[in-house]
């Protein structure tokens, strides 16, 4: 007697501007996945996202205000409703760049974020275990894709000459390129400008300055006082002394 599976539907969404692999590439995968790990559920979605849109889901739930790779969203069914998985949301940017650094393929990268998201929608948690969950991971990649597994302990840190830009609304995010070189290029021109603006300090014997109106004129130096020699009289030409 031939075990008839449970109908499987997954839900696409994008919010990314960048374009993520389809049904066509990962449903194969997603339907492997729940035969393998969750054979009751009937139901799991799949979110694209940017690095901006999965940096305020990272800030919202889990209280760290900066991007990532892959979030896990378990859903708790109650008794009787549709028995949905959770959902699982992929920084599409992310992916791109670690899919660089490894030399793979975008596709190849999202295939790994999406083994990975869907063993914490069943439970595991690597942050928790002694490993179990990232061993499997590679067992099912092996399994699954049939080509040896990404690694997921790649540092993911800043680019050099990438720099952290404040906005708007207080929060901060990473730029790189042109940006990072226009952030400098403001901060140094506010680092200039405060040089050039000197305390200036008023000479102890200024004079008081004097409130609104016309400034006093300053009376002209007196001339100097011309000193008149009184003349000896000399003698008398008569002869006569008075």
């Amino acid at each position: 007697m031939t075990e008839t599976k449970l109908p499987f539907q997954i839900d696409w969404s994008s919010r990314s501007k960048m374009r993520g692999p389809g049904e066509q590439s990962l449903g194969k995968l997603l339907h492997s996945l729940r035969d393998r790990l969750a054979p009751e559920a009937q139901g799991v979605s799949l979110t694209y996202v940017d690095d901006r849109g999965m940096r305020k889901l990272n800030r919202e739930h889990r209280g760290k205000n900066m991007t990532t790779d892959v979030l896990s969203f378990p859903s708790s069914v109650e008794k009787g409703a549709f028995p949905h998985l959770g959902d699982i949301v992929i920084s599409l940017p992310t992916a791109e760049k670690m899919a660089k650094k490894f030399g793979v393929s975008r596709r190849r990268e999202v295939e790994t974020l999406v083994i990975h998201g869907f063993l914490h929608l069943c439970g595991h948690d690597h942050e928790k275990d002694h490993g179990e969950m990232m061993a499997l991971q590679a067992q099912l990649e092996r399994e699954l894709l049939e080509t040896e597994p990404l690694s997921m302990s790649l540092k993911r840190g800043r680019k050099p000459g990438s720099k952290v830009k404040k906005l708007k609304d207080g929060s901060r995010v990473v730029v790189t390129g042109r940006a990072a070189a226009a952030l400098v290029r403001r901060e140094r021109v506010k680092k200039e400008k405060k040089v050039k603006v000197r305390k200036v300090v008023k000479p102890k014997d200024a004079a008081v300055k004097r409130g609104p109106g016309r400034p006093r004129k300053e009376a002209a130096a007196a001339p100097a006082k011309r000193v008149l020699r009184r003349r000896r009289p000399g003698p008398s030409r008569s002869g006569v002394i008075a």
